[in-house]
């Protein structure tokens, strides 16, 4: 699965991606709003964290262009902004859940997940093709009745193989989208 963290503090942006990704998820990072929406529209995210106190412009920009863009990529806030005036306006403007800072990491990871599920609860958190079954949600591979045990890296190529098989898929589209 395939993550976008919109957070403009250097440290904290390399402590989540270093600990999303110890979670077995794919990061990218970003510090701005408008690279996170040329992201956004170049690749599928399956949950971006955001920040709302960002250079240039607000991170609510980027959660009322998505939303109006149609996309249903959940949304996590997480920012310093924590009166219960900020929290109410982020999800009412399409936040699907907002964590305040400083948080607990373990907490941090409790939300995604139960994002992650929520949103596998209205599309499948299964791949198939043949009797090869990719689990996005427990993260685990079978081939008929034979588990396969997967790196994490393993698991986000195979993921990013099922998700477009019959089509080509490049070195370069590999590279983009796993690495």
């Amino acid at each position: 699965m395939r993550l976008l963290v919109v957070e403009d503090e250097q440290t904290l942006a390399r402590y989540l991606r270093r600990g999303l990704e110890e979670a077995a998820w794919t990061v990218d990072v970003t510090g701005t709003v408008e690279d996170a929406w040329r992201l956004c529209l170049l690749n599928p995210y399956d949950l971006l964290v955001l920040d709302l106190g960002l250079p240039g412009a607000d991170g609510g920009e980027l959660l009322r262009r998505v939303r109006e863009a149609g996309m249903d990529t959940p949304v996590l806030i997480l920012t310093a902004r924590g009166s219960v005036e900020d929290r109410v306006a982020g999800l009412n403007a399409g936040a699907d859940d907002y964590l305040s800072k400083p948080f607990a990491f373990s907490e941090l990871v409790a939300r995604v997940h139960a994002l992650l599920r929520r949103g596998h609860e209205q599309r499948s958190a299964a791949l198939r093709l043949g009797d090869l079954q990719l689990d996005r949600l427990t993260r685990q591979a079978r081939r008929g009745t034979r588990s396969i045990e997967l790196t994490a890296r393993e698991f986000s190529v195979l993921e990013y193989l099922l998700r477009h098989a019959g089509e080509v898929v490049t070195r370069t589209m590999l590279a983009e989208h796993v690495w």
